[in-house]
């Protein structure tokens, strides 16, 4: 049987990645990016990727580089996912390209979590084929993806990337309408809201917050959602604590100006060694090390719902 085969349009973090996730389910990936340099990394961080997985190292060699969008083996691809540097006029570049390279017949999706959609495609002739496929950090291990209908996307189109992501391992979501953020990131932004109104205030300290998050309610979630939890405890009690507490939840239409001095001044993470904390190059590999094995051990406890038994 000739292996499927996904063209994904950019070699960086996330494309690496999203290559790493379909070659290990088989498929053959073939990666297009203009950087010479991101092309010599990317077996390295795709075998890295495969070794988080507990897959075949030679799996890697399923996934191919190429340096120009028309070098891409085009009659055997079956799906192709943008995922060059968010830049909305690149972006419309890189589609109009593929809206000529890709057969008629294959989804166009796009991994942007910065634009809606319904912007990126609305140019093309054949819009109805365009989607979102947006993948969360580290694509390989994260086993999300919302697929997202924009306002012309054929339902028809949507189920296919839909099936697509199941044969490749993935969880996907559909997202019926093309709003800011999807479904995700507005959830998690709201979160943040919150817990950023929580740090100005002197409520808790960055520490504390985020312990209350990984060790109170974030802990369940790996177990099931925040419905299926209410479900469980009953939506009156829900009802009548959320009679009391929305009032007070912070409801600013903007970031607030501790997170815009910030990023003002550059501390931004561990990009500038310094946020909310400050890094040095060891505590930053040792931090991701740590967030990666954690990782990995809650993918295998989600992989192992889907085993018999």
């Amino acid at each position: 049987m000739a292996r499927s085969s996904v063209a994904i349009i950019g070699g960086g973090i996330m494309g690496g990645d999203i290559a790493t996730s379909f070659a290990i389910a088989g498929w053959d990936a073939h990666v297009m990016s203009p950087s010479a340099k991101t092309r010599d990394a990317l077996p390295g961080r795709v075998q890295k990727g495969l070794e988080r997985l507990g897959g075949d190292a030679a799996l890697a060699s399923s996934v191919h580089a190429h340096a120009k969008l028309a070098d891409l083996p085009w009659a055997g691809v079956e799906l192709v996912i943008e995922a060059v540097t968010e830049d909305l006029a690149l972006k419309h570049r890189v589609f109009a390209e593929l809206e000529a390279l890709a057969r008629p017949d294959i989804p166009l999706a796009t991994n942007t979590s910065g634009f809606q959609v319904t912007e990126v495609g609305k140019h093309l002739k054949t819009r109805e084929r365009v989607c979102g496929a947006h993948y969360f950090m580290p694509a390989h291990l994260v086993p999300l993806v919302e697929v997202v209908c924009a306002e012309f996307t054929d339902p028809k189109v949507a189920a296919r990337v839909e099936t697509i992501m199941k044969q490749a391992g993935k969880v996907p979501v559909m997202v019926k309408k093309d709003i800011p953020g999807f479904l995700a990131n507005r959830m998690q932004h709201a979160l943040l809201r919150e817990a950023m109104w929580l740090l100005d205030n002197g409520i808790a300290t960055p520490e504390g917050i985020d312990a209350a998050v990984r060790y109170g309610f974030g802990f369940r979630f790996i177990a099931c959602g925040p419905l299926m939890q209410k479900e469980m405890s009953g939506w009156d009690t829900n009802f009548y604590a959320g009679s009391t507490i929305y009032p007070s939840l912070s409801n600013a239409s903007a970031p607030p100006k501790l997170l815009k001095d910030m990023v003002e001044r550059g501390a931004i993470g561990m990009k500038t060694k310094q946020g909310m904390w400050s890094w040095s190059d060891d505590a930053i590999a040792r931090e991701k090390s740590r967030y990666e094995t954690a990782l990995q051990a809650g993918f295998q406890i989600l992989q192992s719902e889907k085993k018999p038994g």
